[in-house]
């Protein structure tokens, strides 16, 4: 490993890879209904600092779909987030929420899906503004693992790694 790629240069996962990967992940198909979560952040050395669980529920009606979250930190905070989603040609979705700046794009491949957005981060008392790099797969059985690589300035200040499951 390279000194730029451990200050997270060297990150470069690509979709197309994924393309004919099983089972498919079909974003408005997942997130359609309950689902619970449970994950946890890291910092640049790889220390969990954070850690958490979650309930999420979506809707589609067409080519529009809501997501709601509901994060409950081990630390006592709770953080809730309103995704509107629209999906568009070939795969490619936008999605605004309340706390993400502009508009966030996902494309799905195979049985991956990759979404780049910018968000305001809190932590402690200020607010850090960060591009989210968020993958998530599809394993078996409604199951999905989904990591965030958190970049400033274009490097990996943190990853968030979540493992989410559909809900009867």
């Amino acid at each position: 490993m390279s000194f730029l790629d451990y200050l997270g240069f060297g990150l470069k996962i690509r979709g197309d890879q994924y393309r004919e990967q099983q089972p498919e992940f079909v974003l408005e198909e997942y997130f359609n209904g309950k689902l619970k979560a449970w994950g946890g952040i890291q910092d640049r050395s790889g220390n969990v600092t954070t850690r958490f669980e979650a309930d999420l529920v979506g809707a589609w009606q067409g080519n529009s779909g809501t997501l709601d979250e509901e994060f409950r930190f081990y630390d006592g905070k709770v953080q809730q987030r309103h995704w509107d989603i629209l999906k568009g040609d070939s795969g490619h979705y936008s999605a605004t929420a309340g706390d993400i700046i502009g508009t966030a794009t996902g494309q799905s491949f195979g049985n991956a899906f990759r979404w780049n957005y910018v968000m305001d981060v809190p932590v402690d008392d200020t607010h850090y503004r960060l591009k989210f790099d968020d993958w998530m797969w599809a394993l078996q059985d409604g199951a999905v693992l989904n990591r965030s690589y958190m970049k400033k300035f274009g490097i990996v200040v943190a990853e968030l790694s979540i493992f989410l499951q559909k809900q009867d």
